[in-house]
């Protein structure tokens, strides 16, 4: 017997007054709230309440357990919330993957904010341009910045970055001022090796209508820096982010060419490296606390019931028994997925 939840269910009955409006309050069944109570004064060895069918009233010592049972809910109530707070204070190493340029730019400065705010958590913090595998390479969080994400994933947008084509003063008096996107076509471009336009750059010109151009490179790199440094030396026009050459337009040392036209912005995204099944699982949040359809829908999650089974032996206290029916479970989604893995292997292993 779960003594905590028989407490909490015959302190319910007597503040309630009734063992339906006990049932709805607990989103449970009568016959279970009946059941914990009867339970609750076998293992007491003494009758807590006198039943009618109109009205409920305690013995001396169902008075002297609803004192003492509501003292120590509440003191669990208490602990939780204590423990809960404990827990929303960050702590530990915190991995975090950004692009170079931008973590250089515009990351770099807000670490010692962050530090200072949350001293206990630790920084590991990798600055990379190509799309890691967040979960693969072991990071927490992944800085990009794209159009697009991984649906396996949740992300959230931190800002946009507008997209500016540029060159130097230098470069445009040899080679001439780009008045519209065919235009560049007969120019010398400078690219960014991941950036998703490819070898097309699209605009959206004055009337909002898209224009795309196919673009001959002279140089293309992994890192904005390196693409900016050759722009600034006058080897051609270039693409990137406000955040890397905003800085030199401002100060004349590139110009924006073409004003009339705009390539799409880009959007800023903290990438988490969290999975729904972990969620769904129970994890994270208790699964007691879902809705009792998603509490259903979750069954088919193979962590729920992993939890649900290391649940019942610890916090629970209810013992290896209580974790046979998950353990067969378990058990029952491995030999599943095994036949799943062996059918697949079949069919794409090549005949002879």
């Amino acid at each position: 017997m779960d003594r905590l939840r028989a407490y909490e269910v015959f302190v319910t009955v007597v503040a309630r007054g009734s063992f339906t409006k006990a049932a709805d309050a607990l989103d449970t069944s009568p016959a279970n709230v009946t059941r914990y109570v009867n339970e609750l004064e076998a293992h007491l060895r003494t009758r807590l309440m006198n039943r009618t069918s109109r009205r409920l009233s305690l013995t001396e010592g169902g008075e002297a357990l609803f004192d003492r049972a509501k003292s120590i809910l509440e003191e669990v109530a208490e602990t939780e919330a204590l423990a809960t707070t404990a827990s929303l204070q960050p702590r530990g190493r915190l991995r975090i993957n950004a692009p170079l340029s931008f973590g250089s730019l515009v990351l770099a400065p807000l670490w010692p904010q962050f530090m200072a705010k949350y001293p206990d958590v630790e920084l590991d913090i990798a600055l990379i341009d190509r799309v890691v595998d967040i979960v693969e390479e072991g990071y927490d969080l992944a800085i990009r910045i794209s159009r697009t994400t991984s649906g396996n994933h949740i992300a959230r947008r931190l800002g946009r970055s507008q997209n500016l084509v540029c060159a130097s003063p230098e470069y445009l008096a040899t080679h001439g001022m780009p008045k519209v996107p065919a235009d560049l076509s007969r120019h010398l471009c400078l690219g960014y090796t991941y950036g998703a336009t490819s070898d097309e750059w699209q605009f959206a010109g004055p009337g909002g209508t898209l224009e795309s151009v196919r673009v001959r490179w002279a140089l293309r790199a992994n890192n904005g820096h390196t693409a900016r440094a050759a722009a600034l030396a006058g080897v051609g026009v270039i693409w990137q982010p406000s955040f890397v050459v905003g800085h030199d337009v401002q100060g004349g040392r590139l110009v924006e060419v073409m004003p009339g036209y705009r390539m799409p912005p880009i959007d800023i995204l903290a990438i988490f490296a969290t999975l729904v099944m972990v969620m769904l699982g129970g994890a994270w949040v208790p699964s007691f606390v879902f809705p009792p359809w998603l509490q259903t829908a979750s069954l088919v999650v193979p962590t729920r019931w992993a939890v649900d089974g290391l649940d019942a032996m610890t916090w629970r206290g209810l013992g290896f028994d209580a974790a046979i029916a998950p353990i067969a479970v378990l058990l029952a989604f491995s030999a599943l997925f095994a036949a799943i893995a062996i059918w697949r292997f079949d069919w794409e292993e090549p005949r002879a």
